[in-house]
């Protein structure tokens, strides 16, 4: 980043996507080393659990339609019921499977992308050796993060069932069930869905900014969640703009993929083989992009709030995980005051 930490606060959209892409290009053979060995596995594993899911399921709905034409008690039904708890079991071993190398893989990934980006915003030397020598110290910092952040999406939407519930009962009560009226819910739930929806995106823009900060500052968990939080203010527009086409291009390309099982191909093998390194390729673009855009927002959000980054402090507790980490104190890591 060749930009004046003063001229980050000025990006819109489009420019830190411009910036995003300058950075991938200009330093495009260590991060094609960084995709080759962590974002290509993430997106395989992402798609492979597409793949899996969607022929499992079809099964277990294919033969829970065949029990409904065959006696109970059968030996024919008893078979074809233990087949299905057999496929149940196999769906969610391979969704708890999926889940573990999918975070394992997308906190190195995370690891990496950030430290890579910050050595090169330092103009610290970095290489590919020294990133992966890194990544599992930075790796258990965001997992303390990650955690807090499943532990606050979890009781956020146990807290909107409850309200989804509420305003069900209390619909009742008021409005009489053979009403025309009762059509309100069609009205009533779609708010709510949109309302939820925001408190989703608000959160997760939260937690992939807190992300960055577990790795470039001395703070991590709930601490990074709250500066996060701090830290955003002003930019959340374009922050949530950021997820919003982020989970769009993400949501299209799982789409696309799911399409192989649902087209039929005339070319075989071969038109469905490239179609999946196609959607292979997307989504690697995507993750690759994402992450380093989720970076630069960073320093968009520290020159928006006038918290100049010490370069000499930040490349100096980069290299404090090459060797034996020791946290410094915010006072000396970063940020002073600057005057626009």
């Amino acid at each position: 980043m060749d930009r004046e930490q003063e001229e980050l606060q000025f990006l819109g959209f489009f420019g830190i996507c411009k910036e995003s892409i300058k950075i991938i290009c200009t330093w495009s053979k260590i991060f094609t080393k960084l995709t080759l060995t962590l974002i290509i596995p993430l997106s395989i594993i992402f798609l492979a659990n597409d793949g899996f899911s969607t022929f499992i399921s079809s099964k277990i709905i294919t033969n829970a339609n065949t029990l409904d034409y065959i006696p109970p008690g059968t030996p024919t039904y008893n078979k074809i019921s233990n087949l299905i708890t057999s496929e149940w079991i196999t769906f969610w071993i391979i969704k708890l499977v999926y889940f573990i190398f999918l975070l394992i893989f997308s906190l190195l990934s995370t690891s990496a992308i950030v430290y890579t980006i910050a050595c090169i915003y330092t103009s610290k030397d970095v290489t590919f050796k020294n990133v992966l020598s890194v990544v599992p110290k930075v790796w258990k910092r965001l997992m303390v993060t990650f955690l807090w952040n499943f532990g606050i999406m979890f009781a956020y939407n146990i807290i909107w069932f409850f309200i989804s519930l509420i305003i069900i009962l209390i619909w009742l009560m008021f409005i009489n069930p053979n009403s025309n009226e009762l059509l309100g819910l069609n009205i009533v739930f779609p708010i709510t869905f949109v309302i939820y929806l925001l408190g989703f995106a608000y959160i997760n823009v939260i937690w992939q900014l807190a992300c960055v900060i577990s790795v470039l500052e001395d703070i991590y968990g709930v601490q990074a969640m709250m500066k996060s939080k701090d830290l955003i203010k002003g930019k959340m527009g374009i922050s949530c703009l950021v997820f919003l086409v982020f989970t769009i291009n993400l949501v299209g390309i799982e789409f696309l993929f799911e399409q192989i099982e649902v087209i039929d191909w005339r070319i075989g093998f071969v038109g469905k083989f490239g179609y999946g390194i196609l959607c292979l390729v997307l989504l690697t673009l995507l993750f690759l992009f994402g992450l380093v855009v989720q970076t630069v927002i960073y320093f968009v959000c520290k020159s928006y709030h006038h918290e100049n980054i010490d370069k000499s402090s930040l490349a100096h507790h980069l290299e404090g995980y090459l060797g034996e980490y020791v946290p410094l104190n915010s006072k000396n890591i970063q940020m002073e005051e600057f005057d626009v």
